[in-house]
C-alpha cells in the first residue's frame, strides 16, 4: 500500500513543462469557468448552426491562447509569486461562477463596486454549505495544481516563441471573425461579464481608476440662502431595494400597505431610478442632475446653507456625506438602548424630540434604510410583521421556491408600511412645525422573473422590477400645493429640488421643472 501511494505521489508531482503546465491551466480555466459565457454566446447568435459552431470554437481557441500566454508570462517572469497568483484567481473564478449560475449575475464594474461596498454582515448572508463545496471542488483543488504542481521553467528562447505563436493565433483567429464585430459591440456588456477571470480583473481596475477620480473634492454648487423663518422639517427616507411592483399602492393585489392605503394627503408617484445599485441610486437621489460628476450633494449643501441636517443610516455605500451628524444603526443603538436596534425601527427612535430640538427653523432628516436588502429578506423585519407563510430564509433557498421568497419580501413591504406611517402620525401631531414626509427607493429588485434575482444588472440589460420603484409624498396641511403638470413617469432628482423648495432655500442649483411643489408666491 505504501509503495502504491508512492508511486501515485511521483506520478503526481513529477515535473512537466512551463508548455504542459500552461496548457492544463488554460484548458481547465476554459472548461470550469467560462461556460456560462459560451451559453450566452450560443443562446444569443443569430448565425446559422454551422455559424455559431464556428463562433463558439474561434472564441473557444482565441481564449485558450490568451490564458496559455498570460500563464506562461506569469509563471516565468514571477515564478513563487506567479504560482499564487493563479491559485488565487483559481479561487475568485469559481466564486465567481457561482454568482454568475445561483443569482444569474454579470460580473461587471457595477458588480465589483457592490462587492468593495459590502459590509461583512451583508456578505455572510450569501454563505451555504453550497457555495462552500462549489469553491472547494472548482476553486481549491485547482489551486492546490497550481501551487504544488513542480514546473520545469525553461529558456526565455522557449517562452518567447510560445508567446509569438499565441498571438499569431489570436490575430488569425480574429481576423476569420471580423464580420462579427457586430454581436460583440452589441453584447459587449454581457460578454465581459462572463468571462473568467477577465471579468473581474478588468473591472476591478475600471473601479479602483474611477474611486481615484472620486477622491477628488465634490464640485460646489453656487450659494443659496433661506428666504423665510417658518419652522419647517423635511424627512427624506431612502428605501433600499424597494421596487414598486409590490406595493398595494400600486396596484400590487396584497395588502402590503394597510396603513398607508389609509394615509389622507399621501401622493404616490410613478417614478424610475437612475441605477440599479445602491451607490448610484442614492447620489442619483442626492444630486441635482444626472451626472458622471460627483456635485455637491442634498445633505451638504442644505447644511452648507445653514439647514439642520442629520443623517441615520442601517445601511453602506452611500456616496460621500459631509454634515456634522452622521449616526449608524450602532451609534443609534447606544444613544437609544431601549429601542430594538436589529431593525430599521432604530432609525426613526426619537425623532420627534431630534427636530423639537433643533435650534434652526430648517431640519433635514435623512433615513437610508436596508429593510428589503437582500439575500436574507426573513430577517429584515420582526416577526409580528410576519404576515405571508412560509418565507425562504435566503435567495438561494428562495430559488427553489420563489413563493417563499416573495413572501419573505412582502413582509419587508408591510414592515416599511408600518415605518413610514408612524413617522408620518408623528409629523402630523407637530402642530407648530410645517412637515414633510418622502420615500423613494434607491432602486427595486427582482424576485425570479426570468430567473433573476436581486439587483445590480447594468441599466440596459436590467428588468423593469430593478428599476420601477416606489415615490411617495406626504405634507402637512397648507405647506405647499403640488403641481398638476408633472411628467408620467419622474425621475429621481425630482428630490433634490423639491426639498430646497420645501426648506425656502433659494439657490441658482434650484431647477423649478424638477420640483414636485409649486413655488411659494
Amino acid at each position: 500500500m505504501t509503495e502504491l501511494s508512492n508511486k501515485i505521489k511521483r506520478l503526481l508531482l513529477r515535473p512537466v513543462s512551463l508548455f504542459t503546465f500552461s496548457c492544463v491551466v488554460s484548458i481547465g480555466t476554459l472548461l470550469l469557468y467560462n461556460i456560462p459565457f459560451f451559453q450566452f454566446v450560443i443562446s444569443n447568435s443569430n448565425e446559422s448552426p454551422i455559424g455559431v459552431a464556428w463562433l463558439t470554437v474561434s472564441l473557444a481557441v482565441i481564449m485558450l491562447a490568451v490564458n496559455f500566454m498570460m500563464c506562461c508570462l506569469t509563471m516565468f517572469c514571477l515564478r513563487t509569486v506567479g504560482r499564487i497568483l493563479l491559485a488565487v484567481l483559481s479561487v475568485i473564478n469559481a466564486t465567481a461562477v457561482y454568482f454568475i449560475l445561483t443569482y444569474n449575475v454579470i460580473i461587471n464594474a457595477t458588480t465589483i463596486e457592490n462587492v468593495f461596498n459590502t459590509r461583512y454582515s451583508e456578505a455572510s448572508a450569501f454563505f451555504s454549505w453550497t457555495l462552500w463545496l462549489f469553491i472547494f471542488v472548482f476553486g481549491v483543488i485547482p489551486a492546490l495544481f497550481c501551487l504544488l504542481q513542480p514546473v520545469v521553467i525553461g529558456k526565455a528562447k522557449k517562452l518567447g516563441a510560445y508567446c509569438v505563436c499565441s498571438l499569431a493565433v489570436i490575430l488569425a483567429v480574429g481576423l476569420l471573425n471580423v464580420s462579427q464585430t457586430l454581436f460583440f459591440s452589441q453584447h459587449d456588456t454581457e460578454l465581459g461579464g462572463l468571462l473568467q477571470p477577465w471579468s473581474y480583473i478588468a473591472n476591478t481596475y475600471r473601479v479602483i481608476t474611477f474611486s481615484q477620480d472620486k477622491q477628488a473634492e465634490e464640485i460646489k454648487l453656487p450659494d443659496g440662502r433661506i428666504t423665510d423663518e417658518e419652522k419647517a422639517v423635511v424627512v427624506l427616507v431612502i428605501g433600499e431595494s424597494a421596487r414598486k411592483a409590490n406595493f398595494q399602492l400600486y396596484g400590487y393585489q396584497r395588502d402590503t400597505n394597510p396603513l398607508l392605503s389609509q394615509q389622507q394627503d399621501l401622493k404616490v408617484y410613478q417614478a424610475n431610478s437612475c441605477a440599479t445599485y445602491t451607490t448610484a441610486g442614492c447620489k442619483a437621489i442626492l444630486e441635482p442632475k444626472n451626472s458622471d460628476d460627483l456635485y455637491e450633494l442634498l445633505p451638504n449643501y442644505a447644511f452648507r446653507m445653514g439647514v439642520d441636517v442629520s443623517w441615520r443610516t442601517s445601511n453602506w455605500g452611500e456616496p460621500p456625506i459631509h454634515i456634522d451628524e452622521y449616526l449608524t444603526d450602532s451609534e443609534l443603538a447606544e444613544k437609544y438602548p431601549e429601542a430594538d436596534s436589529r431593525y430599521d425601527g432604530i432609525l426613526f427612535a426619537a425623532l420627534r424630540q431630534r427636530i423639537e430640538s433643533s435650534r434652526k427653523n430648517k431640519v433635514l432628516i435623512i433615513l437610508h434604510t436596508s429593510t428589503s436588502h437582500g439575500p436574507q429578506y426573513a430577517s429584515k423585519y420582526p416577526k409580528k410583521f410576519e404576515v405571508y407563510k412560509p418565507v425562504a430564509k435566503n435567495v438561494e433557498e428562495g430559488e427553489k421556491n420563489v413563493d417563499m421568497l416573495i413572501n419573505a419580501y412582502d413582509n419587508t413591504i408591510r414592515y416599511t408600511d408600518f415605518l413610514l406611517d408612524s413617522l408620518i402620525n408623528t409629523l402630523r401631531a407637530m402642530s407648530s412645525w410645517k412637515s414633510a414626509m418622502i420615500f423613494v427607493s434607491d432602486h427595486g429588485e427582482s424576485l425570479g422573473e426570468n430567473k433573476m434575482f436581486m439587483h445590480g444588472l447594468p441599466m440596459k440589460l436590467a428588468p423593469k422590477e430593478q428599476y420601477e420603484i416606489p415615490l411617495l409624498v406626504w405634507t402637512s396641511e397648507n405647506f405647499r400645493t403640488y403641481k398638476s403638470n408633472l411628467p408620467m413617469v419622474l425621475e429621481q432628482h425630482y428630490i433634490f429640488h423639491s426639498v430646497l423648495n420645501l426648506l425656502s432655500v433659494q439657490s441658482p442649483a434650484y431647477n423649478e421643472d424638477f420640483d414636485i411643489f409649486q413655488l411659494n408666491p
